[in-house]
């Protein structure tokens, strides 16, 4: 089943890297860029999914890829992880599948007379979660923890997690056969979602051409140290957001749980994380400092998946929630003034 404007999460997180030295902004876009074109091999036609991907991976969130089977999730998430040198694990989630399984146990040592932790596949600085919605509601809480808090307690015993640590996810659509629909709990917990689609005609002829002798994903080689991409977080944090930018985001949020077409609006998680999603966009288009146009662009991979509609379900709710953000966003004032004044 396997193979091997502050968030104060974020703050302890940067205390404890105190001695970690921040990468310039324009090497952050300059090894973003290289990442990003990598998985753009194994991944044809797809930049705008490719590049959340990373916006996410250096946001320190975590990314959930929902889509109908065969279109390419999988590779994603591999072909992303791939990218960076770092310790990898991939959990197949199924309806069998324990909480034990993702998390670890502790077993009895006869020799020492005592339990020992063994540490599960969540143990790792990037996990893939296949197709994680196949898994009980049980199974599937038991990432909650791991999720938002970066550790995972077993028998009372906190044991924290690698750092970095990112989880990508993939799910079918809950119309598919065998398939739970994912908690709204944990949902919440990922960073951003994102669909990919059936290929245009002509980036599945180049797939067909291309992969005739060998799949790119096994020639794609590591990019990112951990060092570097940690380097590259630091860096992401340093980005300037002004009070005009963040009452700019907390409008569009709130307006989501105004919206008469919505039962369950956006949480103030959801807040914090439009905002770090915001900044490593900014990044990514070397830029120091977060402008409107960044929460515009992060508005719907962060919120869409965050709302609930009334009197709507499946994948239909889906498309329309992405719909309701797209107008919450169009209808709120863009701030007036130097947006993205600086220090």
């Amino acid at each position: 089943m396997t193979t091997t404007s502050s968030d104060p999460i974020t703050d302890d997180r940067a205390r404890d890297r105190g001695d970690v030295d921040v990468m310039p902004l324009s090497e952050v876009q300059a090894a973003a860029r290289s990442v990003m074109e990598a998985v753009a091999t194994v991944i044809d036609g797809k930049d705008g999914a490719i590049s959340t991907a990373m916006t996410v991976l250096l946001a320190e969130g975590h990314l959930l890829i929902e889509d109908v089977p065969g279109v390419g999730k999988t590779q994603l998430a591999r072909a992303l992880a791939k990218a960076v040198d770092a310790t990898v694990t991939r959990i197949q989630f199924t309806p069998d599948l324990l909480p034990s399984d993702i998390t670890g146990v502790s077993v009895y040592d006869r020799d020492r007379g005592g339990f020992e932790f063994k540490p599960g596949p969540v143990f790792a600085n990037v996990v893939i979660g296949d197709e994680i919605n196949r898994a009980s509601p049980k199974t599937q809480s038991a990432l909650l923890e791991s999720l938002e808090e970066r550790q995972v307690t077993v028998d009372g015993v906190t044991h924290p997690l690698p750092d970095p640590f990112l989880v990508v996810a993939t799910q079918n659509p809950v119309e598919m056969e065998g398939t739970y629909s994912l908690p709204e709990a944990q949902r919440d917990r990922f960073m951003a979602r994102i669909s990919l689609g059936y290929p245009d005609a002509a980036s599945e002829l180049r797939m067909l051409q291309q992969r005739e002798r060998v799949s790119p994903l096994d020639v794609l080689q590591p990019l990112l140290s951990v060092r570097d991409l940690t380097r590259m977080i630091a860096s992401v944090r340093t980005v300037y957001t002004s009070e005009l930018v963040e009452r700019y985001a907390v409008r569009i949020v709130q307006a989501t749980r105004q919206h008469p077409d919505v039962r369950l609006g956006a949480s103030p998680r959801a807040t914090l994380q439009l905002m770090r999603a915001s900044k490593s966009w900014a990044a990514l288009n070397g830029r120091g400092f977060v402008v409107p146009d960044d929460v515009d662009a992060m508005s719907g991979p962060v919120l869409g998946h965050r709302i609930i509609l009334a009197g709507r379900a499946g994948a239909g709710a889906v498309s329309a929630a992405y719909d309701v953000v797209a107008d919450v966003v169009g209808s709120t004032d863009v701030p007036l003034g130097d947006a993205a004044d600086r220090r």
